[in-house]
């Protein structure tokens, strides 16, 4: 239980954060609008990616979840680094 809380809530964060930052080079207006609305629908994405550290049959399986949903924010705020909108 430790280990998925440790997954949890520094694992929820550094996947927030990388959608956070993908999400605001996907949506489309205003720099301060779609950071807002990104960092809104962050807190979504935390708090799925809490539920999913708990909710997955091992720990392995929480990390690696985890770590693909993190890698794939990740990979859109890079692709879209120098677009905008």
């Amino acid at each position: 239980m430790w280990a998925r809380g440790g997954l949890a809530l520094p694992g929820g964060y550094a996947v927030a954060a990388t959608w956070a930052a993908g999400l605001a080079r996907l949506l489309p207006g205003g720099a301060a609008d779609t950071a807002l609305i990104a960092t809104m629908l962050s807190f979504l994405v935390y708090t799925a990616a809490a539920i999913w550290a708990f909710a997955a049959r091992s720990t392995a399986r929480a990390a690696l979840g985890l770590l693909m949903a993190g890698a794939l924010g990740l990979s859109i705020a890079w692709l879209l680094r120098g677009a905008s909108a």
